[in-house]
């Protein structure tokens, strides 16, 4: 099925489309899943400005099944906010595969599993980036979810566990069994789970993986920090698709921008105050909806402080953006940054220091 887009929002990309299942996305780029941000709050901000796809953070499956803050946050869907995938991290095929029902269930499009998180924490308990090392494991998970569910089946890789032969092996045994059981898509980094997200993102991968898997659809990640990244990743790579993770944050036009520059006109200019301020108080307004007014305002201070680099007084608006601790503070802020109206400035190029997302 095609996705309902504002006319002449997108540019037909004459060579390819970007098919999740059924799901053909009018822009090739998804907003990935980011731990503490992609809730239903800002995915539906970004779908506002262009965004056509959307992935929860990765939810633990032990979570789900349990009931607990997981599955809350996990089923929290409104109507604009499809198609989207619930992500899934765990352990053991079995849990797994009934958290995938359960969120299912609860109305999501397509079910996302994650092979690829670095974090030592995760990696100690044998999930995320773990089953790159394990490619048995990692198959019969993909085996025993695939037949729990009748919804399409992603999965977010590494390029590797690290540099070896081993671990290249492993990735590809991993890989041709997402081939062989008709995955809707394979989302992979350019970097090994050992890198985390220091050095560079290897795009030579990425475009060697598109050429020796040409019937999969490839969303390639690493890097992509802002919009001339996502063109350029989509140009040298041939990925069917973008998967903006950092990027993203705070910048729901970073889908516009790519949007224009695949239909070969310049950037837009970049929001002006008046336009960041309407992105955040809808922002807000979703967030109360899922916490409260007392989570929501503290949820706030993140998101605003992301949202600073585009403002013209960024750094001295990052400063009482962080200091705020209640909805009042948070008013007062905005009060006094976002009343008068004004150009906005373009994001960084690359990422500042306290970045860090999965």
């Amino acid at each position: 099925m095609s996705l309902a887009v504002p006319e002449n929002i997108f540019p037909v990309n004459p060579r390819k489309t970007c098919q999740i299942g059924p799901y053909t996305l009018a822009l090739p780029a998804v907003q990935a899943g980011l731990a503490g941000y992609s809730d239903m709050a800002m995915r539906v901000v970004a779908r506002r400005r262009g965004c056509p796809f959307a992935v929860t953070e990765a939810l633990l499956d032990r979570n789900i099944l349990r009931g607990g803050h997981g599955k809350e946050k996990g089923a929290m869907l409104c109507p604009e906010d499809h198609p989207v995938a619930g992500q899934l991290m765990g352990q053991d095929p079995a849990e797994l595969a009934e958290a995938a029902q359960i969120l299912v269930g609860c109305g999501f499009d397509v079910i996302d599993l994650n092979f690829a998180c670095p974090v030592k924490k995760v990696l100690g308990r044998c999930r995320g980036g773990y089953l790159l090392s394990d490619p048995e494991m990692a198959i019969t998970m993909l085996r025993t979810v695939r037949a729990a569910i009748s919804v399409p089946l992603t999965v977010k890789l590494r390029r590797a566990l690290d540099d070896t032969a081993e671990a290249r092996d492993n990735f590809y045994r991993i890989m041709d069994e997402c081939v062989r059981l008709g995955l809707a898509a394979v989302a992979v980094h350019g970097r090994t789970v050992e890198q985390k997200y220091t050095g560079r993102a290897n795009w030579d991968f990425l475009r060697d993986l598109v050429r020796a898997y040409p019937q999969m659809t490839i969303l390639g990640s690493g890097d992509l920090f802002t919009a001339e990244d996502a063109y350029n990743m989509w140009r040298y790579s041939h990925v069917a698709g973008v998967w903006l993770a950092r990027g993203a944050i705070g910048n729901p036009w970073i889908f516009t921008d790519f949007a224009a520059l695949l239909a070969g006109r310049p950037l837009p200019t970049p929001p002006m105050i008046h336009e960041q301020r309407a992105a955040l108080l809808e922002h807000l307004e979703l967030a109360v909806r899922i916490y409260g007014d007392y989570v929501a305002a503290k949820q706030m201070r993140k998101i605003g402080i992301k949202f600073a680099k585009l403002h013209p007084q960024g750094h001295d608006l990052w400063r009482e953006f962080i200091a705020c601790h209640n909805y009042a503070q948070w008013q007062a802020v905005m009060d006094k940054y976002y009343t008068a109206d004004g150009p906005g400035v373009r994001p960084p190029s690359v990422p500042d220091a306290e970045d860090v997302c999965k």
